[in-house]
């Protein structure tokens, strides 16, 4: 049991855990955010779009069970819409960090001047292949 709990704490003390931990945090707090986007913003402009149509409200009855299909379709559009915004947001993250790796390869690939003796190398090199 003691090693369990050893191992146990070396796990949760690990910088992915943690790493993790604060991923899912983030995460549930952009949650709330995107989906205020979607159902303050978006949908009442889909809504008028689309003449006031409200999915939520499409159900159907079948013998004591309400089939509620309009909140499937609603929640269908809503998981779109998140889907294209996070989309979105990767592009431009990675758009942003491909701006700024670039110069710094372009910085490394440029190659160096040799220095003199190994250039009197390849000049010494060059004549024997001429004469040969």
């Amino acid at each position: 049991m003691k090693g369990f709990i050893k191992e146990f704490k070396e796990f949760i003390s690990r910088g992915s855990v943690m790493d993790m931990a604060v991923g899912i945090i983030v995460g549930a707090a952009f949650t709330s955010i995107v989906n205020s986007l979607v159902n303050d913003i978006i949908m009442p402009l889909i809504g008028v779009i689309t003449g006031g149509l409200d999915f939520s409200g499409l159900s159907i009855t079948v013998g004591d069970a309400a089939i509620n299909y309009g909140l499937f379709i609603q929640n269908i559009v809503n998981f779109l819409i998140v889907a294209f915004c996070v989309f979105c947001m990767i592009k431009a993250i990675n758009k942003m960090r491909d701006a700024v790796k670039k110069p710094a390869e372009e910085a490394e690939e440029e190659p160096a001047e040799d220095p003199a003796d190994v250039a009197l190398l390849k000049e010494i090199r060059d004549l024997l292949k001429e004469k040969n």
